[in-house]
């Protein structure tokens, strides 16, 4: 895999750095939610401070504001970044998506960006797969080089495309198949199984477009509506009571998948088992990444429920690498060439 030159490899003393970070971070009631995107960019940026650089100016999209929504002004983040890295030299801007030449890569808001700065990193593993102005636009302005994160994520999920260690297990879930087919197609006709939960199997029960088998669940925890506190109960996966909804995968199907997972000596986890977010529906997704943090091998995980998943249990620490990047993550792995990466020079 194509690796781009590294911030390692920057002269930076006496600079300014323009920086490109990924921290499009939940909020709730005005403060960060989850801090780990935060944390994440943290190893770039004191690394050039400890290089000596004059000046970071930060930059970040969050969420998909429609315009200048108060919602999704940085200022929770700009707070919570500077109580973990308090230094006068960097600053956090406002809101990329604010601006509307940021998805239309627009030259004059790059060249705006890039005002004053000597050098550009993009450390944005998450939105590398976007050719906007903050990822891509001012690489025509400036020497551009690649964090420490984003150099990370390219090594780490590049393991998975070259020669693994095996057996090779893919565990997939979600809503659409459409979302993930291009992953599914790349990386699970290279996998020895592919384990499918969530809606998804749903889907390719009834029709499956790969051309190879996928293990389904046997059973799964059903409601009567999609609602937290619905009426539920178990069935098998191929005999769904008219009007009910599986929202997660059953008991015989956590052990089943469990069982497959411990034995795999390489696995990506993609995506819940259910409806992860609500308590009762969750069980399958825990059964899952308690398995995956027990393999005694190479293991990765991305995607946002995944991610949380992990990490409110614990796990993130005997998993080998969870990834930042959701879209980004998926695109890599279908085999695609990310924009943000394309275009950064190689050393």
């Amino acid at each position: 895999m194509r690796l781009p030159r590294s911030v390692r490899d920057a002269d930076v003393e006496g600079k300014a750095v323009l920086v490109r970070a990924d921290l499009n971070v939940p909020l709730e009631n005005g403060k960060v939610a989850d801090d780990t995107r935060i944390r994440a960019a943290l190893p770039t940026l004191e690394l050039l401070l400890e290089r000596g650089a004059t000046g970071i100016r930060v930059c970040s999209h969050l969420g998909r504001p429609k315009g200048e929504d108060p919602a999704f002004r940085i200022e929770p983040v700009r707070e919570h970044l500077r109580s973990l890295l308090p230094d006068e030299r960097i600053e956090v801007l406002e809101n990329t998506r604010f601006h509307p030449g940021e998805t239309k890569n627009d030259p004059e808001f790059a060249r705006e960006l890039a005002q004053g700065c000597d050098l550009f990193v993009n450390d944005a593993f998450g939105s590398a797969h976007r050719a906007h102005a903050s990822t891509v636009g001012v690489t025509q302005l400036l020497p551009a080089y690649a964090g420490l994160l984003l150099l990370a994520e390219l090594e780490h999920l590049g393991r998975l495309l070259g020669d693994v260690e095996r057996p090779f297990l893919l565990v997939t879930g979600g809503a659409k198949v459409e979302d993930k087919l291009g992953v599914l197609k790349n990386l699970g006709g290279r996998a020895d199984e592919v384990l499918v939960g969530g809606k998804m199997a749903e889907e390719l029960r009834d029709e499956n477009p790969l051309p190879f088998p996928v293990v389904l669940p046997t059973d799964v925890v059903a409601a009567t509506a999609f609602e937290a506190d619905a009426e539920t109960r178990v069935t098998p996966f191929d005999a769904l009571p008219a009007g009910w909804l599986g929202l997660d995968i059953g008991p015989d199907s956590r052990a089943d998948f469990a069982h497959r997972t411990r034995a795999a000596k390489t696995v990506f986890w993609n995506g819940p088992m259910g409806v992860f977010e609500w308590e009762q529906f969750a069980e399958g997704t825990k059964a899952v990444a308690q398995a995956v943090a027990s393999v005694e091998g190479y293991t990765v995980v991305g995607g946002g429920d995944s991610v949380r998943a992990v990490n409110e249990l614990g796990l993130d620490d005997k998993i080998s690498w969870v990834s930042t990047g959701g879209g980004a993550s998926l695109e890599l792995l279908e085999g695609k060439e990310l924009p943000g990466v394309a275009a950064i020079p190689e050393n």
